[in-house]
Order: C-alpha cells, then structure tokens, then sequence
C-alpha cells in the first residue's frame, strides 16, 4: 500500500512543468505578435513602396501627356503661316496679335504658363506670358538639347523662383535652314494635386538650395501666396506640396534618412503618417531634389490596434486551455520528451558520419590532385632514370653521351615547366579591375604570342567598329587570352589561322548583357565526349600538356563574374569564349 507522499508526487511533477511550459506558451505568443506586426510593418512598406512607384509613372504619364499637347500646339502653330510671316520678320507685334488669343485659350483650359519665341541665336524675340521681357538669352538645358541634337526636347526645369516648369522645346525649321525654336511650357504643380486624387498619397516637393536663391525663392513664395522656412530641411527647401502643412515630425535628419531610401513612420497632430522619397530629375538628368510621398495611415493604424488586442484575448484563453490540456497529459508529454531524446542522440551520430564522410571526400579529392601532379611528373623523371643508366653504359662513346644528356635536360625543363605552370595556376587569385581599351589589349597579346617560341600562324582580329572599353583586370584578361591562343596554336596541325573575335552577346543564363572575347580554331576539334573534362586541372590530351592552361582561363572568368565557353565549329575546329559583363557607364576619366 503506497504512502500518502508517494501519491502527491504526480502532481508536484505536474506542477513543476507546468511553470515552464507557461513561460514557453508566453514566449510563443510574444513571438505571434510580434511577428504579426513585423508582417503588417512589411505590408504598409510594401504598399507605400508601390505606391510611390505609382506616384513615378502616374507622374511621368501625365508629363507625357501634357509634353503630347504641348507639341500639337507648337506644330499647329508653325502651320500658321501667318505666324510664320511674322516670326521670319521678326515682328513681335504680329506675333502677339496672332498667337496671343491662343495663349490665352492655352493659359485658361490647360493651364499653359509660358510660351516663348526665341531666334536661332537663342535670343528671346517674345515672351506671350511677358510681353515687355525679350532680348535675353536662354541657356536651360532643354534649348542647349533642342539646338544641339536638332529635334524637339522637353523636360522638368527649375525656375529661379523655386517653379517646376515642364518645358517643350521645338525647332522651327523653314527646308535645311533653323528659323528658331518655339518653347512651351506649363508649371506642374496642379499635376501633383491630381495624383493626390487618384492615389490618396500626398506630395512635399524638396528641392536641393544650391539651385535656388533665397531672395528669389521668397519672391516666389509672396507671388504664390505661401509659407515657408529656408533653414527648417538644411541642404533642402520645399517648393510646391499637396498638404495644407508640412508635419512638424518631419526633420531635416529624419528626410536625409529618407533620401537615403529608407521609410518612416511618424505621429503628428494625432494622425500617423508613413513616409518615402523619391529622386527628381531635371531635363539635364540633374537630380535636383526629391518627392516626398505622404500617406495618412491613422485609420489602419486603429485598426490593426483593436485586431490585435481581440487576437491578444484569444490566444490568452488558447493558452489557458493548452495549459489545462498540458496538466492532464503529462506523462504523453514525457514519453515524447523520450522519444525526441533519442531522435536527437541518432541526428547526432548521423552529423558525426557526415562528418567523416565530408573528411573523407577531402582527402579522395587531394589524392586525386596528387595523383595527377605525381603522373604530370613521372613520365620525365622515368625518362631521366633511364636515359641516366644509359648514359652511365655509354661513357666512352662521348656523343651518345653528350645526346643523352640533352634528352635528361629536356626531360628536367619539362618537369621544370610543369612546377612552374602549377605555381602560375595557385597564383591567379590577385584582382585589380578598371577600364580597359579591349583593341590593344588583344592586339598586344596576339604580339607577344607571335614573339613566343614557334607560333608563326597567322591569327586574324575581328572586332567591332566602335571602341569597346570594359571593367577588367588587363593582365588577368591577357594570361587568359594567351592561354586560348597557344591553345589553339597546339590543336592546330597545319597554317590554318587562328580567329580572335569581340563581339556583344548576351548571357544566356541572366540575360544580362555583355561580350564574348572568342579565339577559334581550324583543328582537330574535342570529341564530344572529352567536353566537359577539359577545364578540369591535369587533365590533358597531349602528351607534353599540363592540363592547366583552360583552368586558369576558367579562374579568370569566374573571378570577372563571367564565364568561359567551349563549342565545336562547323567544318572542323574548336571554339573558347570568354564571357565578360557590360560595365557600368562612368566618366572618360576612369578609362585606363
């Protein structure tokens, strides 16, 4: 019969797990929530992050659209032939009668701005938005385009007043001659009050003061009838924005951190805002400032709230019926306990096995590799053994002594060569990249490989009419180079030349675009079955190769991030491509 102690000791077993497990089921819950508002942090960011890239095409859409009006206008105008009368006259009194109703038509239904006629010295004969302002010069970036490439340009220009002026600039062509140029343009800040509409975001538009003057971005201010701070954002000023007030969270640090294409949240005046950037440009390709996209989260925000209390309540009433179940299935509990023990002790014996299995591949793999340098050196150290025994039986004949030798000095330069090209191929790990002419960086290489021992085939460069400049390391590329075209002299039996040829091809695996450096070749051709062997290290068909020359050539394609090809040409021959990324456009001073 069992004592009164030994019965309790279930429940003081149940009892001291039953802390634990809470703390577990606490633990379990405080992930839940939070990682439930991790996802709906994902979420907001994700949808303002589409949305601001809505803001950018529903921007550009509409400055396309505009730009579409703005051309027709300027050619129904240069169809006016009266117009065009007192443009070649120069009469700006004509003009304005002529064009300025439809100015005014421009002006009051599609909120046209400016409009300009300006003469083919860029000198301004008439300004229809400023009738007693002309015989200035314009240098913005959309008429320099417009003269220079001699087509119409348009583009977002800065005025000095802190205005965002979308501008169209039209040449006015009379057979080959240039009359002029037509300028048109429409300040676009009601464009940012309509995308407000269609995406429920707000706009701040900052602009960047070392384009702006602060006497005339406060002209501007008093002309439009606004406020504003010069200091408040530091190295910017907003000029145009979508909200009745800027947010008083909104800092100059908190908007650098948005600059740098972070998002924000942030509380003002009870409200919660979610905040991102994006780059402006202008028509110079100038990033002159950024868009800040507002949007008003205060309702998600209360919602999430209350959804995440009713799912606190309940997981708190789950987790109260877990510990319920939990007490009275202890020993269901203990036997998985048991049963994850030993599960755990042979997960561990299997990680020891795998172990060993890994240690020993490493060592199959160095015998394979020792295994190939010890065959790459026994033929000429068997040779030296041997013809060294003949020369000891032939010492009185010095001639046959003396053509011994030379064979055992043979024998040691190939030994020699072969120590040497393994120490080449371990040393092919230092990068340097930068930009490189790839023309005389192939034509020296073809040099040195014609002054190099006996190869007198001819090798023909076929490249591409423009220069061809690429992010490389020159003499990585040119080891490489040299490798194909002895290569190809070795594969070669007869005067067949040797083919080099640059030319654009996209990776067929990324899609990314690039050039392939290919050396081709009118020899025996690789059966198809040695293919796939022959960037191995020491493996070789020849009986004086190395096997080591197409592994350094691969090394030096994967440490360019490219990569090297093989393929069999139609009549006989072989093909090595060496596949190279297209750089990244930089100034010419980064040309090597």
């Amino acid at each position: 019969m069992k004592s009164t102690s030994d019965r309790k000791q279930p429940r003081r077993l149940k009892a001291a797990f039953i802390g634990p497990f809470a703390i577990v089921l606490t633990f379990i819950m405080g992930v839940f929530l939070v990682s439930t508002y991790m996802v709906k942090v994902r979420i907001l960011d994700r949808d303002l992050a589409e949305r601001s890239e809505a803001v950018a095409k529903l921007l550009a859409q509409k400055l396309d659209k505009e730009a579409s009006l703005m051309r027709a206008v300027l050619r129904a105008m240069m169809g006016n032939r009266v117009v065009e009368s007192a443009f070649t006259a120069r009469d700006r009194n004509a003009l304005t009668q002529e064009a300025g109703s439809l100015f005014q038509v421009l002006r009051a239904d599609h909120l046209i701005t400016h409009l300009y006629f300006i003469g083919h010295d860029l000198v301004t004969l008439l300004r229809l938005h400023s009738p007693n302002e002309f015989g200035d010069e314009i240098h913005r970036a959309t008429m320099l385009m417009a003269r220079d490439r001699e087509q119409t340009v348009r583009g977002l220009e800065l005025g000095p007043m802190g205005t965002l002026t979308l501008r169209l600039v039209m040449p006015w062509r009379q057979g080959e001659r240039v009359l002029g140029y037509l300028e048109i343009g429409q300040e676009i800040e009601h464009l940012l009050g309509e995308i407000r509409a269609s995406l429920s975001v707000d706009l701040l538009v900052l602009v960047d003061k070392r384009y702006l003057l602060p006497a005339q971005w406060a002209r501007g201010l008093t002309l439009m009838d606004r406020s504003g701070d010069w200091e408040r954002f530091g190295s910017h000023v907003p000029i145009a924005q979508t909200v009745d007030q800027v947010p008083q969270a909104l800092t100059a640090a908190l908007a650098d951190d948005l600059r740098s294409g972070r998002q924000a949240e942030i509380e003002d005046g009870g409200r919660a805002l979610h905040l991102a950037m994006l780059p402006l440009e202008d028509a110079g390709g100038r990033r002159i400032g950024d868009v800040l996209v507002v949007r008003d989260i205060t309702e998600l925000q209360s919602t999430f709230r209350s959804s995440m209390a009713l799912v606190t309540l309940l997981c708190l009433l789950a987790a109260a019926g877990v510990l319920g179940l939990f007490y009275y299935s202890l020993e269901r509990v203990e036997r998985d306990y048991r049963r994850q023990h030993d599960l755990e002790r042979q997960l561990l014996r299997i990680g020891s096995e795998h172990q060993r299995m890994l240690q020993i591949e490493k060592l199959s793999a160095l015998g394979t590799m020792v295994g190939g340098v010890a065959h790459q050196l026994n033929n000429p150290l068997v040779g030296v053994v041997n013809m060294a025994q003949l020369a000891t039986r032939e010492v009185e004949d010095p001639e046959r002594t003396r053509e011994l030798l030379g064979e055992i000095r043979r024998a040691g330069e190939d030994c020699r060569t072969l120590v040497r090209r393994m120490l080449e191929f371990s040393k092919v790990s230092s990068f340097e990249s930068k930009r490189v002419p790839m023309a005389p960086l192939i034509e020296e290489t073809v040099l040195l490989f014609r002054q190099t021992g006996s190869h007198r085939m001819p090798v023909d460069i076929e490249l591409p009419d423009q220069s061809v400049v690429l992010r490389v390391d020159p003499i990585l590329i040119r080891h490489a180079l040299f490798n194909l075209l002895l290569n190809a002299a070795q594969a070669t039996a007869n005067d067949a030349a040797i083919t080099i040829a640059l030319e654009r091809e996209t990776n067929t695996a990324s899609g990314a675009p690039g050039w392939s450096l290919s050396v081709s070749d009118r020899g025996t051709g690789i059966a198809r079955e040695l293919i796939d062997k022959v960037f191995e290290p020491f493996f070789t068909t020849r009986a004086e190769g190395t096997g080591l020359g197409l592994p350094v050539v691969q090394h030096v394609a994967l440490m360019h991030e490219g990569q090297v090809t093989v393929s069999a040409r139609e009549g006989g021959g072989t093909r090595f491509a060496l596949w190279l990324h297209e750089p990244e456009v930089e100034s010419a001073s980064d040309v090597a």
